[in-house]
């Protein structure tokens, strides 16, 4: 027997109605169950796919608890503070951050160089608000260059706007010494690092200085062997990107009311 009309318009609604509340139901309790997501943007020494080398983006889940949050790496060698948004991959990140995410911020290695020429890729020196346009030789594209805080405190903003804690570093030094002390980047990228966060109000760790200091106490002779290689000066072995790693979670431990500390696991001894 045919249901009359009316009855069978209630029955849709009511249907359509517990639908609707199971999804939202769900919904929520996916919500509510979603761990933080603690994202990494920078270069080649936080994520490194060369043979023999890696980035302490890739070591740094040894330090955190996983049940508490989750690590996702999305740096990308040889970007800069200004390519790694003009190729859209902090676009992507951007995408799927939410509130109450984290992102770490390493840049700076790659910001040297030519500012139109070949990768293109180089920031103005400093952090102020000054730009320079240019139109890129490999394609004619005109772009509007900024200085590297411009390009940091512009990643501090758009995190914040979604909702997600910004941890801005600066860049881990190189294996480069004189008068048996490393080479610190304390008048420049290192200092325009802490310039941009301190603007925006974002946590800074001054990555440089931690591990630099690292160096420095167990030797540059040790160093040279077991946390680079003779060839290269930049990217860090296995045992090198442990070691700053180990400094990451080190100087977010010390960083008073950082909230991304509260998911590390305990010291190691």
């Amino acid at each position: 027997m045919l249901l009359p009309p009316m009855l069978s318009v209630c029955s849709f609604l009511l249907l359509s109605l517990l639908t609707i509340s199971g999804a939202m139901m769900i919904n929520a309790q996916e919500s509510a169950d979603r761990r933080p997501v603690l994202f990494l943007i920078g270069d080649s020494t936080v994520k490194n796919s060369t043979r023999g080398f890696e980035g302490w983006g890739s070591r740094l889940e040894a330090w955190f608890d996983p049940a508490k949050v989750r690590i996702e790496n999305r740096a990308l060698g040889g970007r800069s503070s200004r390519s790694f948004r003009r190729e859209g991959l902090w676009e992507k990140v951007l995408a799927e951050i939410q509130p109450g995410d984290f992102v770490l911020i390493q840049f700076g290695h790659n910001d040297n160089g030519p500012i139109e020429a070949g990768k293109a890729r180089a920031s103005l020196k400093g952090s102020g608000d000054e730009t320079q346009d240019v139109t890129l030789e490999s394609s004619g594209v005109q772009e509007t260059v900024r200085t590297y805080g411009a390009y940091l405190r512009q990643y501090i903003v758009e995190a914040k706007a979604k909702g997600a804690t910004p941890v801005v570093c600066s860049l881990v030094p190189r294996n480069i010494w004189r008068d048996g002390k490393v080479l610190r980047a304390a008048a420049d990228f290192g200092k325009w690092a802490r310039e941009a966060a301190e603007t925006e109000g974002a946590v800074f760790l001054d990555l440089n200085e931690i591990v630099a200091e690292e160096y420095e106490r167990v030797g540059q002779e040790t160093v040279q062997r077991e946390y680079f290689t003779t060839t290269d000066h930049t990217h860090t072995t296995r045992v090198g990107a442990e070691v700053s790693a180990a400094a990451v979670a080190r100087g977010l431990r010390a960083l008073e009311g950082c909230a991304l500390a509260s998911f590390l696991i305990a010291a190691k001894s």
